[in-house]
């Protein structure tokens, strides 16, 4: 890297790290749930954290939100929730004119969507015709409402939580939903001493407070030096291989995946390899992806992007499965 690339890699490490600790302040371990919605954040993408209800998932994102300074919006997912109430809507004003007559106009009046960090949480207790209503957010970065198009702010990125589809009251995520997620992370129990840690962070008369270390402007800018870091033919092939690995009809298919899977990844899922890799080599001090940066992040970015068949569910098999399988097996080879 130029001396200028280098220098602007530490001080995103350096500010990577003050995000890191003041998040840290308030969530107690689930180290690598935090690493990847930070990596989420700034490759610019969106993220999904799924677990059982009161295990800190939201308590991590508006930890995040108020780490950054950044407008932040939360929408809580019911099974009444309806697509107008996340995007927004039109009104019509009545204004009274000075003759006595009165026009009428049309407003549109944003919805909570408006924002720069939106949680949108458990997001699959509402309806999929309202889960819908993210869709254009998340790829497009606008909302269309009434044929006028309204761009969103900058940065902006959703982290949705979820509790598992077999809970009592829940709709499962429409794949093209599911795959506008960067990553699907699953945040588990936490450990006997950090119940410990939790609850003399929560107990106490004194509580942690967090501070606000970096700005919107800077997020995009650093979004800007995350694409700029290099990837050779081979690790952008062996990303792509990851992929192919996944498709059950493909030539490149791996045993588990012609067996288990009824669909495979998306190029989204490649992009997403590709995207996290490059923050990883960041974080380690090159200006270049390597095959283990990619390996670090294909369980998050694939684990929701490959779809069981009827013989993978009935056997108990899982995504994680397959996909660590891949990980595993999939052999460094030479760029096409």
């Amino acid at each position: 890297m130029s001396n200028d690339l280098t220098q602007q890699a530490q001080q995103f490490r350096d500010h990577y790290a003050a995000v890191r600790e003041q998040v840290g302040r308030v969530i107690v371990g689930h180290g690598d749930i935090v690493d990847g919605v930070l990596t989420t954040l700034f490759v610019g993408g969106n993220v999904l954290l799924e677990g059982v209800p009161g295990l800190g998932k939201t308590m991590l994102i508006r930890s995040l939100s108020q780490a950054l300074s950044l407008e932040f919006s939360r929408i809580q997912f019911t099974p009444d929730l309806m697509p107008a109430d996340i995007t927004g809507t039109t009104v019509v004003l009545e204004e009274q004119r000075p003759d006595g007559t009165s026009a009428r106009t049309f407003q549109f009046r944003k919805g909570p969507i408006f924002a720069q960090i939106v949680l949108a949480d458990e997001i699959n207790r509402a309806t999929p015709k309202t889960q819908s209503a993210m869709l254009e957010a998340m790829q497009e970065r606008s909302v269309t409402v009434g044929g006028t198009t309204y761009d969103m702010p900058k940065p902006f990125f959703v982290m949705a939580t979820q509790n598992p589809i077999e809970q009592e009251g829940t709709y499962p995520l429409p794949e093209a939903q599911l795959d506008r997620f960067l990553f699907k992370l699953d945040v588990g129990y936490s450990s006997r001493q950090e119940l410990h840690e939790i609850l003399k962070r929560t107990t106490m008369a004194e509580q942690p407070t967090i501070e606000p270390v970096l700005s919107g402007e800077q997020i995009v800018a650093y979004q800007k030096l995350v694409r700029a870091v290099m990837i050779s033919p081979e690790v952008q092939d062996f990303a792509v291989r990851a992929v192919l690995a996944t498709h059950p009809e493909g030539e490149m298919a791996s045993k588990m995946a012609k067996q288990f899977l009824r669909f495979g990844a998306s190029p989204r899922a490649a992009q997403a390899l590709v995207m996290a890799g490059k923050v990883r080599a960041l974080l380690d001090g090159r200006g270049h992806v390597a095959v283990q940066d990619i390996k670090q992040v294909m369980l998050p970015a694939l684990r929701h992007r490959v779809l069981l068949n009827f013989e993978g569910q009935a056997e108990g098999v899982t995504a994680d499965m397959v996909v660590n399988n891949i990980h595993d097996s999939l052999a460094v080879g030479q760029a096409v």
